[in-house]
């Protein structure tokens, strides 16, 4: 296992830990599309961790809609786990970068 150290050193930009509501679109692998509510709880340049009730597959695609901003984005599923409340947590990266979707101020900024 890698250490923690070695994970920062190859993390591509910084992460901030935030709450803000999202709401998810889902097309399932039977045909069947989902819309829920979500959170993300930390986001980055890149991606992002969201709480989330459901729990899709590995590599899926998913539409994110930041509720704040009224963006949408599409992610890759990179990461699902199972959360201590019932529900999960999915790790997910950004498949075309904008320039903030988080509408964040992130630590490594540079000043102008």
């Amino acid at each position: 296992m890698a250490s923690a150290r070695a994970m920062l050193e190859r993390r591509r930009s910084s992460r901030v830990l935030i709450h803000i509501p999202v709401q998810v679109f889902v097309d399932g692998s039977r045909g069947q599309s989902l819309d829920t509510p979500a959170e993300a709880i930390a986001v980055s340049r890149f991606g992002a961790l969201l709480r989330a009730s459901f729990s899709p597959e590995l590599g899926s695609r998913i539409e994110v809609l930041n509720r704040i901003s009224q963006e949408t984005q599409e992610f890759r599923v990179v990461r699902v786990q199972g959360a201590s409340d019932g529900g999960f947590e999915l790790g997910i990266e950004i498949l075309y970068p904008a320039r903030n979707f988080w509408h964040v101020r992130f630590p490594d900024d540079r000043s102008a």
